[in-house]
């Protein structure tokens, strides 16, 4: 398979990827579509007006959250407001009833607060294997946002996801730094694709309360088996990014995995049938 850059949104049917900023993506399985950490509101914006770090998004929303087209589910990875946003996700749920959001089982109770009392929750904790629509396996990995936190019931209160719609399997971690265990884990999920933050984390920003991500390199070498690598978690706060050069020359020089950036505005197609050409940071073979 390769991956593809193309101008626009994915369509129905037709495998790809498209980046709605920060963590969030819009996943056309080409069976299912699926949302994962929407954020496309200006919730923190609001939330934190006239703060130091005031939260204005470096780029507006690639699609508003009115206009986006029914998915057949939503992932959410943990409670920060970036991924489990109630001016992205009420709204859905405002408009699809039944629409499900498979959310942490540890903070199941705020997921009701921001998406709605009758929102159609699904709680899940890290360890799970489930097939939430016919011919969707769902596998739920534990992440580490800074740390491998859990709550008084021992659920884990930061998730990835492992997505897997007949041959096409996709991971995202959630936002994660390197624990035990997780090279593991992935490598037995053995993804095509592997969406991974890459905002890093330094002692100023955790002092200051912004728990951190990987590092560029320690995505790399996370996704090493896998081959393809989506960086992401940059270009939305001004505080926590990752200058996106940096992810242009990892790519220049990484055969495997292959990183593609992704843009605002931009489809990821997932075309079958080819890998091995090194591509560049948008998805362009190099000559």
């Amino acid at each position: 398979m390769r991956l593809e850059a193309v101008s626009g949104f994915p369509q129905r049917g037709s495998p790809g990827l498209f980046w709605l900023g920060q963590a969030g993506f819009w996943i056309e399985t080409g069976a299912h579509r699926v949302l994962i950490d929407p954020y496309l509101s200006d919730s923190l914006a609001m939330k934190y007006a006239g703060a130091k770090n005031d939260h204005k998004r470096m780029a507006a929303p690639p699609i508003l959250v009115e206009d986006l087209p029914r998915p057949d589910l939503v992932l959410v990875t943990h409670a920060h407001t970036d991924h489990m946003d109630p001016g992205t996700l009420a709204p859905l749920a405002a408009r699809f009833p039944d629409l499900a959001f498979v959310v942490p089982a540890a903070r199941a109770s705020v997921a009701r607060e921001r998406i709605g009392e009758g929102a159609n929750l699904v709680p899940v904790d890290a360890g799970e294997v489930f097939e939430p629509l016919p011919g969707l396996e769902l596998t739920v990995f534990p992440a580490a946002h800074e740390a491998l936190e859990r709550d008084e019931a021992g659920r884990h209160v930061f998730l990835g996801y492992g997505i897997a719609s007949g041959r096409l399997r996709i991971y995202h971690s959630g936002d994660s730094i390197p624990f035990e265990g997780l090279d593991a884990a992935l490598a037995a999920f053995a993804p095509d694709i592997a969406l991974l933050p890459v905002s890093g984390r330094d002692a100023r920003r955790l002092a200051a309360g912004i728990p951190g991500n990987f590092h560029l390199d320690e995505a790399v070498a996370l996704a090493r088996h896998t081959p393809y690598l989506v960086p992401h978690h940059f270009g939305m706060f001004a505080f926590n990014t990752l200058d996106p050069q940096k992810i242009d020359a990892a790519a220049r020089v990484t055969p495997r995995p292959a990183i593609v950036k992704p843009a605002l505005g931009k489809t990821l197609r997932i075309v079958p049938g080819h890998e091995g050409a090194r591509h560049g940071s948008e998805g362009i073979p190099h000559g």
